[in-house]
């Protein structure tokens, strides 16, 4: 399934008195979609997913299911280490009316291969949503073989994966043994393009907040056989794309929507906002990028 070529990881923006804030968030999700975002994943890691309530969640989902109105796929991360709770929040975001529903590999409690493989095929066995699976072992500590991918990708509504392993060769094999309808998105920023490279679908982007547009040059550019124009603009948005990891996610990329004129709020604990040093060189690399104008 192909959910387009630039999908946004959506921040949640929220308040002064940290509360999700609905009015930022009409903003930013018809912002995202002008600026070059086809799709918006909701509730992922970016979207600080950990310090939201289900309660929160639910009516997340259903008012950016509301502002977008069709006009892209809206995206819904409900997984977690704990499989019965994946499967209520996954019916609550089916209600909402998502199009899609994200499932992270299991955190902390460490699961075998098999582990994983059922916990997956319980929750999509569920649901008649389409579901993508999302392998990021530098943050749950487990990372999801080949091998379970592939046979994830024979239930009929697994039909994608997020992938932020960093490991190419494995991406490589996982495009080659899967369906050809099964897509496969890089999760990491800097590794877009060379993803592309290998038969990839595109990205589950954190910098699409702020060179969406861009990226999707990139990306174009690449398609219509300029692979010299798209490695030229690789190398010239890798700056921005190291920026928006400099701290915590999704701390950089809340900051730097601040400094464009985009109130989105500060992060929850236990994150914590830039200090100050780290926002002046937050701001300088926008400067530098001519994404914020120099004061």
């Amino acid at each position: 399934m192909n959910y387009g070529q630039v999908l946004t990881a959506m921040i949640t923006p929220f308040d002064h008195n940290g509360e999700v804030d609905f009015n930022a968030t009409k903003n930013l999700v018809n912002y995202l979609i002008a600026n070059g975002s086809d799709g918006l994943v909701i509730n992922g890691t970016t979207g600080e997913s950990p310090t939201l309530t289900t309660e929160e969640k639910v009516d997340l989902f259903k008012y950016v299911v509301q502002i977008v109105n069709g006009r892209v796929p809206v995206i819904a991360g409900t997984g977690s280490n704990n499989t019965k709770a994946s499967i209520s929040l996954t019916s609550l975001a089916e209600e909402a009316g998502v199009d899609g529903i994200m499932l992270v590999t299991p955190y902390y409690n460490k699961p075998s291969q098999e582990g994983m493989y059922q916990h997956f095929k319980a929750i999509a066995e569920t649901t008649s949503l389409p579901v993508m699976l999302y392998n990021i072992p530098g943050r749950s500590s487990v990372n999801m073989s080949v091998e379970t991918i592939v046979r994830l990708s024979q239930i009929d509504n697994i039909v994608s994966i997020k992938e932020a392993s960093g490991d190419l060769d494995a991406m490589a094999e996982i495009i080659s043994k899967t369906p050809n309808d099964f897509s496969v998105y890089s999760g990491d920023d800097a590794l877009t393009l060379p993803l592309l490279a290998i038969g990839g679908t595109g990205i589950i982007s954190v910098s699409s907040h702020i060179i969406g547009n861009e990226m999707q040059e990139m990306i174009n550019k690449f398609k219509e056989g300029d692979v010299t124009g798209a490695a030229s603009l690789h190398r010239n948005l890798l700056p921005i794309m190291k920026a928006m990891f400099a701290a915590p996610n999704p701390t950089p990329v809340k900051a730097a929507l601040n400094m464009r004129g985009i109130p989105v709020g500060d992060v929850r604990l236990p994150l914590i906002p830039l200090n100050k040093e780290e926002k002046i060189a937050l701001q300088a690399t926008l400067q530098t990028s001519n994404l914020v104008e120099v004061s």
